[in-house]
């Protein structure tokens, strides 16, 4: 038996040697100092006839090398234990605690690192001869690795003292503390039976596992790892999502190589292997699984594995995410709006102060409500992020008649609150109430959902895997970021004196403010053409023409008095029902043809492929740099990074020297892949750069906004 465990030891150095020299990162060999220190202790002191005591093999390894699982991965074997007991003793197979998953060059191996205890069941005879002592032997073999691969063995002995009776259960322990807590850290390690069923698909390339339970869904895992008992059947090294469906709790990853063909897949009638969970109080549990074959969903919620920031970095993440957000071109024309209306009241800070509160008010509301619907989404299993709601052809349509409807009050042709202005800036300053402030901040964080800026992608990323009341925390201080700048202004009369007095520049400058409104406007239109096609733009544009008819009645109505009044009043109403039923019919228009869309694509600098999990899989598997655009029609930081860094020339040829694949994931419409490769990089939204090299394990993560020079930059090879 030891002859053939040797061989087999010999043999898999061999394999290593082959596959993993190229990976040493020096010529030095190892010095000839034990890798590994290995042990045996027994739980207790002694053992009595007939009775069982657990023994552990305890590995102390040493810093910078490991061993190995039952399923050593991609390279590698487990340790050995080859007993050597009295006549009439017995010993089980070793249990193995859950393993990490250890990275070696473009291989993953599953093992341990610093310390492994192995634990043994040994089972003394009937007629053990008591007062005695037994000596129990074994050949402990393992396979240690670091830049090299070692095979180490040891004979190991432990002398075991048999005792007339067990040792009373109520009675003083029988072992050192020490011990005690040896045995209770590696128990706690042990898989135990999985108290829910689960089933696995293999089709194609695509490995999904189900465990089914809703509990284990709602409780929401940071992490979750399979590590299958014999390998070939899922790709060690393939990166392993998690996430929710209906039911319970789903992996995903990619097929091994036993499992390549439909013969193979339906000769396996169970999967075993452990599941280990780690949950959101950092606790981990391993779960002993046999799977059976069966139709797994794909995930509609990705879950992230852990966060790379806390609570602390999120919030403040947040605040700073909301002030620059201020910058982004999407919410300026309303910002202009808001600062027109401070000037009005730059001689009277009281009223500057009401409004700055009422804003700050709207501004904090509406992240809230946008968290709460959010969270609401989010456990009731749906896949969205922020700006999920400009996936919907009918907000969008929506969106854009309002920024025309405000348009067309900057213009003048109707009122809100109060007549006709007669254009002095006094009578101005009256329009701009708390009510209006409170609904320029509502309307502000509207138009500020297409946008994102640096620091909000890691703080709503981390925001949607966490609690309701921790994602509303970061919610809120996103929306007090956000609101910071002009609560400011209201809140220091000093600074509301740098403001010019009011007069009748502002009524020109509100006309002027007009423009960009439109522009907003048209820029929705546009994002609509990409999820209705051109009969959903043309529909929406009649209901801008109603709009616009429905507030110049309004308007007059509101200069008129009487039967003209109420003429006025009935006709806007009707105009705006008339928008209503318009409006429903550009958002249910078929999309645009892939005629279409394919033209659309032509027009990018760069030739983009549609971003899917199996291209991107395949041309990685063909060794070449993928470039991922994460992108969305609606988001403006998307599309200004597209003509500011991602158009160029010089990009252009940096690609094609270098083979560089590139991936547009569009998230225009709503895409179950693309949220999940949001939430694979921790990101709730869109833009999202990502450049894999080739072979590398995992994606260098671009910034939000790009210059033609930082994406140059990431495309360079290391020197």
């Amino acid at each position: 038996m030891l002859r053939l465990l040797r061989l087999v030891f010999g043999f898999s150095l061999g394999l290593l040697a082959l596959g993993g020299g190229a990976f040493a990162q020096s010529g030095a060999l190892p010095d000839e100092k034990p890798k590994v220190v290995v042990s045996f202790i027994a739980e207790e002191k002694a053992i009595a006839p007939g009775q069982t005591v657990t023994v552990a093999l305890r590995e102390i390894i040493r810093k910078g090398w490991h061993t190995y699982w039952v399923n050593p991965g991609d390279s590698g074997a487990p340790t050995v234990i080859d007993w050597h007991l009295p006549p009439g003793w017995t010993a089980t197979p070793p249990q193995f605690p859950y393993p990490e998953r250890l990275p070696v060059g473009p291989l993953m191996n599953f093992g341990y690192e610093d310390e492994a205890v192995l634990l043994s069941e040994i089972t003394a005879p009937k007629d053990a001869p008591a007062g005695q002592s037994a000596t129990l032997q074994a050949d402990v073999m393992w396979l240690v690795c670091s830049d090299v691969c070692i095979p180490e063995e040891t004979k190991l002995s432990l002398i075991l003292p048999i005792a007339a009776a067990p040792p009373p259960a109520d009675g003083a322990p029988s072992a050192d503390k020490d011990t005690r807590e040896l045995f209770a850290a590696a128990r706690a390690k042990l898989p135990h039976a999985s108290p829910w069923s689960a089933r696995y698909d293999a089709a194609d390339k695509r490995f999904a596992l189900m465990v089914e339970s809703p509990e284990l869904a709602s409780a929401r895992p940071k992490s979750a790892v399979f590590y299958p008992y014999t390998d070939g059947f899922v790709e060690a090294a393939a990166p392993q999502a998690v996430g929710t469906a209906a039911g319970g709790l789903v992996l995903e990853s990619t097929t091994g190589w036993k499992m390549a063909t439909a013969e193979k897949r339906s000769a396996v009638d169970k999967l075993g292997g452990i599941l280990v969970l780690t949950g959101a109080d950092g606790r981990v549990d391993a779960l002993d699984i046999a799977a059976v074959p069966g139709a797994v969903p794909a995930a509609s919620v990705m879950l992230q594995a852990g966060s790379d920031i806390g609570i602390v970095e999120a919030l403040l993440f947040a605040f700073l995410g909301g002030l620059i957000l201020n910058l982004m071109p999407c919410v300026f024309p309303v910002l202009s709006m808001k600062a027109l209306a401070l000037a009005a009241k730059r001689d009277a800070p009281e009223a500057a102060r009401v409004s700055a509160l009422a804003y700050g008010g709207g501004v904090l509301l509406s992240f809230a409500g946008l968290a709460l619907v959010l969270i609401a989404f989010a456990a009731g299993g749906a896949a969205i992020g922020w700006g999920f709601q400009l996936q919907q052809p009918l907000f969008v349509t929506a969106l854009a008649l309002l920024m025309f409807a405000v348009g067309l009050n900057l213009s003048g042709l109707y009122e809100i609150g109060g007549g006709r202005l007669a254009g002095a800036g006094e009578k101005l300053a009256h329009t701009h109430g708390a009510a209006g402030s409170f609904f320029t901040g509502v309307l502000a964080v509207v138009v500020a959902t297409p946008c994102t800026a640096p620091f909000m992608g890691a703080a709503m990323g981390f925001a949607l895997t966490q609690n309701a009341a921790t994602a509303l925390a970061v919610f809120l201080a996103l929306g007090l970021g956000f609101a910071f700048p002009f609560m400011a202004l209201g809140f220091f009369p000093a600074a509301l004196r740098v403001l010019p007095r009011p007069g009748a520049w502002m009524n020109t400058l509100r006309q002027l403010l007009a423009f960009p409104m439109y522009g907003a406007a048209l820029w929705l239109v546009w994002v609509l053409s990409q999820q209705a096609g051109s009969e959903g733009v043309a529909i929406a544009l009649a209901a801008g023409l109603v709009l616009a008819f429905g507030l110049w009645a309004f308007g007059r109505a509101q200069a008129a008095s009487g039967r003209r009044r109420i003429a006025g009043l009935g006709i806007a109403a009707l105009a705006l029902a008339g928008v209503a039923l318009t409006a429903s019919y550009a958002a249910s228009s078929a999309p645009p043809t892939a005629d279409v869309r394919a033209a659309a694509a032509s027009s990018d600098a760069i030739p983009y492929e549609k971003y899917s999990v199996a291209r991107l899989e395949a041309l990685r598997g063909e060794g070449r740099p993928v470039f991922i655009n994460a992108t969305a029609a609606w988001c403006i930081t998307c599309l200004v990074n597209e003509r500011v860094a991602l158009s160029g020339e010089n990009l252009k040829r940096k690609f094609d020297e270098l083979k560089v694949a590139a991936l547009k994931a569009d998230w225009t419409n709503r895409d179950a892949e693309i949220t999940a490769l949001l939430a694979s990089q921790r990101r709730s939204g869109v833009p999202l750069y990502l450049y894999y090299a080739p072979n590398a394990r995992e994606p260098m993560v671009l910034p939000q906004i790009l210059t033609e020079a930082s994406v140059v930059a990431a495309l360079e090879p290391p020197r």
